[in-house]
């Protein structure tokens, strides 16, 4: 179905809206902030002790020609997870929100009473979200078309990317958290396995609720008294230890009995043997019997399709990106659209999009992106560019299932607990994004009459992370607004 068409009553109201533009222009003009911001979002800068210099603000009527407030707007910033915001809006337009993903499995031989004599094949697409259920739906098709024992290996074909293998500790020096996941042509559960914490006297428990053959948990963490903390994850130290053919993974440090349950997701593993520990636990829990190995290969020619999974549509996977700044979903979406001429490639997906940018007449020179998911230090964009990006998205066909996917302030996502009870409260879609030295939003928001404006709010600051109260005053701000209001005095920086 094309983008256009979509059949869901909100994107009619979405379209609506932004049908409507020419109708405000009946509405009084609302002066401009000349390179000045709100006082009190200068009084959060200044608690924070952030300066204006360090910060680029835009605010801009959805159907005005120039903006209300702009600030910095010109200057090449990190954006963090904002930049989520590029590479979504670029797969909606140019895949379709429609676009799937199909995970395969391939044989060269039938099977024969239940017998596979050779190898079975799985092949990924780069799908984003092939999770631990669709797995083993995949698995199920495999056996109900009479495969109960596999003579060979199962080969993983991961060959839709060219991308080399990425160092997980490079980051931030935190191997194990699943953000630091690279992509993966066969990305099969984020890499991750999931456990459950549980208080108890002396010992907290540990459960590993994702299966892995060959990965043994020890635990030695330590019970204490005392309050949870925000910080209750730095607490417990990792290790993994190779043991012969297998891993162990031992656990210590100290869990607050004050936590509750806690879930923890950990990518310990290498993605090979991720795969291969959480595929052989699978298909024995499904009665399969395996006789050679899980790894790493390249379907042959010849090989017949056997059973297929196809993901929900790129719509969803781009509101569980936005709406919850997945890192490692990012990726495979950056990645596919480097896959019009396979495999894909980095550089083939960034050509893609500032190709794309052009013939939509957004020249962003200062643009630099790396991997597209604003996870990295090298990534910049202005917030006048921004500012136009989301202008462009509200007047394109694709703009309901982008506005849809942003957090909700107060409500859900990543702005659930902030705003909360304020004006702004349910009245604003914003992305936001968190680095060491960086905080960013960008997004839309409504004012007191339901006129929608652009609001994008960069941080690049040693101190940027105290600087939330200073976005959130700045949505308060627009959600208060009213049309024809004097804008109120401004300290210039």
């Amino acid at each position: 179905m094309p983008p256009d068409r979509h059949p869901c009553l909100p994107a009619m109201i979405f379209r609506l809206l932004a049908g409507l533009a020419g109708a405000a222009l009946t509405l009084p003009a609302l002066p401009a902030l000349a390179d000045g911001l709100p006082p009190s979002v200068l009084q959060a800068l200044k608690t924070a002790q952030i300066p204006a210099a360090s910060v680029a603000v835009v605010v801009h009527p959805v159907d005005a020609g120039a903006p209300l407030v702009a600030h910095n707007a010109g200057r090449a910033l990190n954006p963090a997870s904002v930049m989520k915001l590029v590479t979504t809006y670029a797969a909606l337009d140019l895949l379709g929100p429609a676009w799937t993903w199909k995970t395969t499995a391939w044989t060269e031989n039938p099977a024969v009473d239940g017998n596979l004599g050779g190898n079975l094949y799985l092949r990924g697409s780069g799908d984003p979200r092939f999770a631990i259920e669709h797995l083993t739906a995949l698995l199920r098709q495999v056996q109900a078309r009479g495969v109960r024992r596999i003579e060979g290996d199962i080969v993983l074909d991961r060959n839709v990317f060219d991308i080399a293998r990425i160092d997980p500790a490079a980051f931030d020096d935190k191997p194990m958290r699943p953000y630091n996941v690279g992509p993966d042509g066969l990305l099969i559960n984020f890499q991750s396995i999931r456990f459950t914490l549980l208080p108890e006297a002396g010992q907290p428990r540990l459960l590993m609720e994702t299966p892995s053959d060959g990965l043994r948990v020890d635990n030695r963490l330590r019970s204490v008294d005392g309050p949870c903390g925000s910080d209750w994850k730095d607490r417990i130290a990792i290790r993994l230890i190779p043991e012969g053919g297998a891993h162990r993974l031992e656990f210590t440090g100290s869990f607050a009995s004050l936590c509750g349950e806690k879930p923890l997701n950990l990518a310990p593993l290498p993605a090979d043997a991720q795969a291969g520990g959480l595929i052989r636990a699978l298909w024995k829990e499904l009665g399969g019997d395996l006789g050679g190995q899980v790894r790493g290969g390249t379907l042959p020619a010849g090989a017949r399709l056997l059973a297929q999974h196809e993901s929900p549509p790129l719509a969803d996977a781009v509101r569980d990106i936005n709406k919850f700044s997945n890192n490692v979903m990012a990726r495979q979406v950056f990645l596919t659209l480097g896959n019009d001429e396979a495999p894909a490639t980095a550089e083939r997906a960034r050509q893609r999009i500032g190709d794309w940018l052009k013939r939509r007449g957004l020249r962003f020179d200062e643009l630099v992106i790396d991997n597209g998911s604003g996870l990295s230090r090298v990534e910049r964009i202005s917030a006048g560019n921004l500012n136009r990006l989301l202008l462009d998205a509200w007047h394109s066909p694709v703009m309901p299932e982008l506005v849809s996917s942003l957090p909700i302030v107060g409500i859900d996502g990543t702005m659930k607990k902030r705003l909360n009870g304020a004006e702004a409260t349910g009245r604003a879609h914003i992305k936001t994004g968190t680095l060491d030295g960086v905080k960013t939003a960008a997004g839309y928001a409504l004012d007191a009459q339901g006129r929608r404006y652009v609001v994008v709010f960069l941080i690049n600051h040693p101190r940027a992370q105290g600087g939330s109260a200073a976005i959130d005053a700045l949505i308060n701000w627009v959600a208060q607004r009213r049309a024809g209001e004097q804008s109120p005095a401004l300290e210039n920086e």
